[in-house]
């Protein structure tokens, strides 16, 4: 299974995003992402959702697990 960075890594980069405007779009330092799609970081709830939002598709793309 993959980690929600990698996750997050792959569809980013699927639709041409750079990190940069990632960072811009969530509000969330591009270190922090940056650290998170490596794995070296994890990801609260909320920054998730931000993420999610960002890339226009849902947290369970991300995360690998349907919503309850």
């Amino acid at each position: 299974m993959r980690s929600n960075g990698v996750a997050i890594r792959a569809i980013r980069e699927a639709q041409n995003m750079s990190l940069r405007a990632l960072a811009q779009q969530t509000g969330r330092d591009r270190g922090h992402l940056s650290r998170l799609e490596r794995g070296k970081a994890g990801a609260s709830d909320e920054t998730v959702q931000l993420i999610a939002g960002a890339l226009g598709v849902t947290e369970a793309a991300i995360t690998h697990k349907e919503k309850t």
